[in-house]
């Protein structure tokens, strides 16, 4: 491949990883919205052994849970916070390099519980894998927010 075919290539997926529109995300029949059948998205309402992710669950109040996760959020790079309701977080996470983004979602539904469940959804907007990105990013802000608990 020549230089200028690498530099177009490079150009072109740059540009598209910019360019990606958020998509509809949210909380629908109390649920997050589905991962599409694509190994970039990992969800905690999915029973799929490959895009399932375990679910946090956490002792205290939803508010308390809903501004710890936003704190821990905003300590990675290239991390925004994009919606904040009583029960629900959405963040974007974009790559270093190409600038990709990557849609999470937090969820707190509603419990007489004294347990708060944080569901997860985290999913890239383009391309097919992420090769595990998207899991690994949901553990690390898992072992942050546990350690930031004192569960660890």
């Amino acid at each position: 491949m020549n230089k200028l075919t690498q530099v177009v290539f490079t150009s072109l997926i740059f540009l598209t990883g910019c360019t990606a529109k958020a998509p509809n995300l949210g909380i629908e029949n109390g649920q997050l919205t589905k991962c599409p059948d694509k190994p970039n998205c990992v969800s905690s309402f999915l029973n799929d052994e490959k895009q399932y992710i375990k679910p946090i669950i956490i002792k205290g109040t939803r508010l308390a849970i809903k501004n710890n996760m936003v704190k821990i959020v905003n300590e990675f790079k290239n991390s925004k916070v994009t919606v904040t309701e009583n029960s629900y977080i959405r963040a974007e996470f974009s790559s270093k390099v190409f600038g990709f983004v990557d849609d999470v979602e937090f969820y707190f539904p509603k419990t007489k519980s004294k347990d708060i469940t944080i569901h997860i959804r985290s999913g890239s907007r383009i391309g097919y894998s992420d090769f595990n990105v998207n899991r690994d990013r949901i553990e690390k802000i898992r072992i942050k927010f546990e350690t930031l608990l004192g569960f660890k």
